[in-house]
């Protein structure tokens, strides 16, 4: 049984394999009935448009259906019942189970007990698998994934997007740059991991003295909701902003990637420069959640 749980589970063939699937499911070349009669349950305890709905059109489009959960206060687990027994319970009705959970670990807990695949869809400051296949994609459709300066700019401390694209880029040929507000830095555990996978990590205090190097730029917002307090969180609000004059003079194929959601770190006139393809990345959900459902459904 295949779960999706981590990035680092995932060898680099295995990575290519689901990016051609995407590829061609892009190109329109699928079975739009391959999931006909399968049951997708999706059980998202934290807030989600894009990773929720995209895996619901990607079920649609295979001709599958879903059930789910919206929230801890629509489930049982407001009466006390564990996360363990949630899985058990819904593995007897679904063929397959996306979970988002605020806990870093939840996914894999979920993985011990389901007796259908599991698919992370975000658990906590931990992984987002799904997430960064569909970020390595966009980058793909730009230029080879090889011998690329990539900067993470943002909340990399707690950012699970942070975390999961940088695991997958140390299979690539990639020279990675983190840039962060102070207290925010790729934790070191990361970073000495990454080097002992022979990737190359700069580290940087400020985008100023990288963005001119860089052939992707990936943006994350500060994440409110994973600081302690409040006072925590505003002492590094607001503290970058990627505007079109902070773009003068940077090399001709940038792209500028986010997960989304957004709040202030993109000037909304970066939207109409050919830099800009988050609104593409958002769009790749489907084809890549498509390529994975076929990969642990079919």
């Amino acid at each position: 049984m295949d779960h999706i749980i981590s990035i680092r589970d995932f060898s680099r063939e295995r990575l290519d394999h689901i990016l051609d699937t995407a590829q061609r499911i892009g190109d329109n070349q699928y079975d739009a009935r391959a999931l006909s009669g399968k049951i997708l349950g999706l059980l998202f305890f934290e807030p989600s448009t894009r990773t929720r709905m995209s895996f619901e059109t990607a079920m649609a489009r295979l001709g599958g259906a879903c059930i789910s959960i919206d929230c801890v206060e629509a489930s049982s687990i407001v009466k006390g019942e564990t996360l363990a027994d949630t899985i058990r319970v819904i593995s007897g009705y679904a063929d397959a189970i996306v979970l988002r959970h605020p806990k870093e670990g939840a996914a894999r807990l979920a993985s011990e007990f389901a007796t259908v695949p599991v698919i992370n869809a975000g658990d906590g400051a931990g992984q987002h698998p799904s997430q960064t296949m569909l970020d390595l994609f966009t980058i793909r459709q730009s230029m080879p994934l090889e011998q690329v300066d990539v900067g993470l700019l943002g909340d990399l401390r707690y950012g699970r997007t942070a975390h999961s694209l940088a695991y997958a880029l140390s299979l690539y040929d990639v020279n990675l740059h983190t840039i962060a507000p102070k207290g925010l830095e790729l934790p070191p555990n990361v970073v000495q991991e990454l080097r002992s996978r022979k990737m190359k990590v700069r580290e940087h205090s400020s985008i100023e003295e990288v963005i001119r190097d860089l052939d992707v730029l990936y943006v994350t917002r500060i994440q409110r909701e994973r600081f302690p307090d409040t006072a925590s969180y505003y002492g590094v609000a607001s503290s970058y902003r990627i505007t079109p004059e902070l773009l003068e003079g940077v090399r001709e194929r940038l792209i500028i990637l986010h997960p989304l959601p957004r709040v202030d770190e993109i000037d909304p006139r970066v939207d109409a420069l050919p830099y800009a393809r988050y609104f593409e990345q958002a769009r790749n959900a489907v084809p890549v959640r498509m390529a994975l459902l076929l990969e642990v459904m079919k």
